[in-house]
């Protein structure tokens, strides 16, 4: 739910602060209390006009999944980018801020049929499948929809490898795209993505030879429009450990994208990059126990709250207290639920803690508030988005 917050003095919508530093990290939590996930849109502009410059000619669709808050899609429609929506729900979303449809994409590969109904009633028009029963399902809508096709790269170096659960393999697309010619439906090209947060771009470049390849042979049998290739997202950020710049991360991307043909569109769908270094989470000390020689932290945040990602999205934030100057001993941060798996993290070196202390994960926008649920009747972090544009004049969630 959205709650309307009216401006204040040094309103979050108006005036430019750096909401991650510690003075302004407890300003936030004593106006909105805590858990607190606190979005900066300014650096949500930062990550994708970085990327973008990285990455010149490439349309990027932000990817709804990581991050999905009004102010981050906001944040990246007035920057000219695109969106990339994969549910009903992010397409209800979208089309609740008054975004054009013509800047969406659909790419979820597998679909219920109200979900392409929903996007197509929104006005989506480009969706992607990757297998015969999922093209079929678009032989009922004819020149309303066409397709990507996605295609499978394994890349055992990415951290989540989603060519395991999406994705034709390279030798079965131009059958695949031979069968939605058969039934009508437009092919527009392919699409891939390598996995999340890829440890280098060797494998965006292989898959970018090899679609290469596909769009020229399906052309040679003139199977469809034939002209987008979508090189999916990965792109990598930092988190305990650095990451390669993203401007030489994409150096090689960007010169097997200047080997394609000038009529080939190139589209992008970056989420982590764009979203993760924007958000940090801000929890507060609930109470502390010594046990076996260390200190115990209980946190009003955990695993099955923002840190969920730890789970899910098998990543670890850097954590650290504010409270400093002070001898270091060896703690553990442990969730609010009465779960014992329900810890965040052990053997860190923090200062002694007390009650209403608080903790800052850094790194935390992609994958946490997101995938964070309830249970034990705890609530989900409270979301502040800040740095936002003049004109967006949304509260707090």
């Amino acid at each position: 739910m959205l709650l309307q917050t009216p401006p204040t003095e040094g309103d979050p919508a108006l005036k430019p602060i750096d909401p991650f530093q510690p003075d302004e990290i407890r300003r936030l939590v004593r106006e909105f209390g805590s858990p607190l996930l606190i979005i900066d849109c300014g650096r949500v502009r930062t990550q994708y006009r970085k990327l973008r410059g990285a990455l010149p000619g490439v349309d990027l669709h932000y990817a709804l999944k990581p991050l999905p808050h009004p102010a981050v899609v906001r944040a990246i429609v007035e920057l000219g980018g695109w969106l990339d929506l994969a549910t009903t729900g992010e397409v209800q979303l979208v089309q609740s801020l008054g975004i054009a449809s013509q800047r969406c994409i659909h790419t979820h590969p597998i679909k219920r049929e109200r979900d392409i109904r929903n996007a197509l009633e929104f006005g989506v028009r480009l969706f992607v499948a990757d297998n015969p029963d999922e093209v079929r399902k678009f032989r009922r809508y004819g020149q309303r929809a066409a397709l990507l096709l996605r295609v499978s790269f394994r890349s055992t170096g990415a951290v989540c490898d989603l060519s395991r659960k999406f994705g034709c393999d390279p030798e079965d697309a131009i059958e695949l795209a031979r069968l939605a010619a058969s039934l009508g439906v437009d092919v527009r090209g392919f699409s891939f993505h390598v996995g999340s947060q890829a440890a280098d771009s060797l494998k965006h470049v292989e898959a970018i030879e090899a679609c290469a390849a596909l769009l020229a042979n399906a052309r040679r049998e003139r199977l469809g429009t034939l002209d987008t290739l979508d090189i999916g997202g990965g792109f990598p950020i930092d988190y305990l450990q650095h990451t390669l710049d993203i401007r030489p991360f994409c150096a090689p991307i960007r010169a097997a994208l200047a080997r394609l043909p000038k009529r080939v569109r190139v589209i992008a769908e970056p989420g982590r990059y764009i979203a993760g270094p924007a958000a940090i989470g801000v929890a507060s000390v609930m109470g502390r126990a010594r046990r076996e020689g260390h200190w115990w932290y209980y946190l009003d945040d955990g695993l099955y709250g923002s840190y969920s990602g730890q789970l899910y999205d098998h990543a670890r934030y850097p954590v650290e207290s504010l409270r400093q100057g002070e001898p270091l001993l060896p703690s553990v941060l442990a969730g609010p639920t009465c779960d014992s798996i329900d810890v965040i993290a052990e053997n860190l070196m923090l200062p002694q803690l007390k009650a209403g202390d608080l903790i800052v994960g850094r790194a935390m926008g992609a994958y946490t508030w997101a995938s964070a649920s309830e249970f034990n009747f705890f609530p989900r972090a409270t979301v502040v988005a800040v740095n936002r544009t003049p004109g967006d004049t949304g509260g707090v969630e």
